[in-house]
């Protein structure tokens, strides 16, 4: 039998790994993707929120991110398939001097990177927010070009749009090594069978490590849990999501927004960290994100919630992605440790990927993979994780 041959193999057909994979074909490359799952997006991808934000407080995140908001708003235009795009904005509160301190002080590097965002007083906070609470609010910061949409659907898009393309896709297929000879890429082995390539893209999410020791080597991608969960719909009362940054007993921060279709979609960051992929969800998350959803926004008090879930954040030391080729096996390539933030990355990251394998990088790229190298030294976290 002949061993089937592709000029790049991603592993992992989710956030990063569908959109990757689609313009890998875009640029003319034959392409596998490998699935240890039953479809796209069945790892983390379906966890997801949906918020989409190029708010960060570093420059390669906001970049990417940038790229991303340009796929997600002209999506349905350009493809005809609605994922449910929502440009609602991000509103980030400040209710201690601690948060408008900081929230203040990054907005110098936001707009320098080409962020459309501004402090707003509390008066505005409250008409873009209405129902937040106003006691105390000393105001935040609103970037009215991001957004949300459905990460099923766009995950489903990505997808379609691959096949459309010529992209093949093998689901319930495990990696079980990445072949190398002399120091480069050779082919991938996987439970059912092998395959030749010269270039491996690891897009695996919160199994990103077992892929990278499949090639013998290793990545710092420990995945965290988190959980979400979703109300009944209701009539539309709300544009932006809403972040909360201020600490509290069993979390750091937590976000919620309306989503298109008219449920509240709400998700909180515990403190600390529950480490490990145990993906079951909790008695201890609903109680908690409850008081702290309805302190900010009283009136929520009487939606009804339908259903919660856990998901996992694949983490990297400092909270920020691992994006570049290896230095130890050529042909490798890593997109992993999105650290919860694969969705809103993910096209952008997929489209720096495909100019990375390809070696047709643009003006800004090589920034970009320098902040985010997997070689560079750890150290601090992004401000607003």
């Amino acid at each position: 039998m002949t061993t089937a041959v592709f000029d790049v193999i991603v592993i992992g057909a989710g956030s990063v790994g569908m959109p990757a994979a689609m313009r890998l074909a875009e640029k003319g490359m034959k392409v596998l993707v490998l699935d240890q799952f039953a479809s796209p997006g069945q790892g983390s991808n379906k966890a997801a929120i949906g918020g989409i934000r190029a708010t960060h407080s570093s420059p390669a995140k906001i970049k990417l991110c940038l790229d991303s908001l340009g796929t997600f708003s002209t999506w349905k235009e350009e493809r005809g398939w609605d994922i449910e795009w929502t440009r609602g904005g991000y509103v980030f509160v400040a209710y201690r001097p601690e948060e408008e301190r900081l929230l203040k002080d990054l907005l110098v590097l936001q707009k320098r990177a080409g962020l459309a965002i501004d402090w707003l007083d509390p008066d505005a906070i409250a008409a873009v927010s209405p129902g937040i609470r106003r006691e105390g609010l000393l105001g935040g910061t609103f970037s009215p070009e991001d957004g949300s949409a459905s990460p099923m659907r766009s995950c489903l898009g990505f997808y379609r749009r691959a096949l459309e393309l010529g992209v093949e896709c093998r689901f319930n297929e495990r990696v079980t090594s990445i072949m190398r000879r002399k120091g480069r890429v050779v082919g991938v082995r996987t439970d059912k069978g092998g395959y030749a390539t010269g270039c491996v893209v690891n897009a695996a999410g919160a199994w990103a490590r077992a892929v990278a020791q499949a090639g013998g080597m290793d990545v710092p991608v420990v995945p965290d849990c988190h959980e979400a969960g979703i109300t009944e719909a209701v009539a539309p009362f709300l544009d932006p999501m809403l972040v909360d940054i201020r600490p509290a007993p069993g979390s750091a921060n937590f976000y919620f927004y309306q989503h298109k279709p008219g449920q509240v979609v709400f998700c909180i960051t515990p403190n600390p960290p529950i480490v490990g992929s145990d993906r079951r969800e909790t008695s201890a998350y609903l109680p908690m994100i409850a008081r702290r959803m309805v302190d900010l926004m009283p009136k929520l008090a009487n939606l009804k919630v339908r259903r919660t879930w856990r998901g996992l954040y694949p983490m990297t030391p400092d909270g920020a992605p691992l994006i570049g080729k290896s230095p130890h096996l050529e042909g490798y390539i890593d997109a992993v440790g999105m650290c919860g933030q694969g969705y809103m990355l993910g096209p952008g990251v997929g489209a720096l990927v495909a100019r990375l394998a390809t070696d047709s990088l643009q003006p800004g790229d090589a920034a970009v993979l320098e902040e985010l190298s997997p070689s560079r030294v750890f150290g601090g976290a992004e401000a607003l994780k």
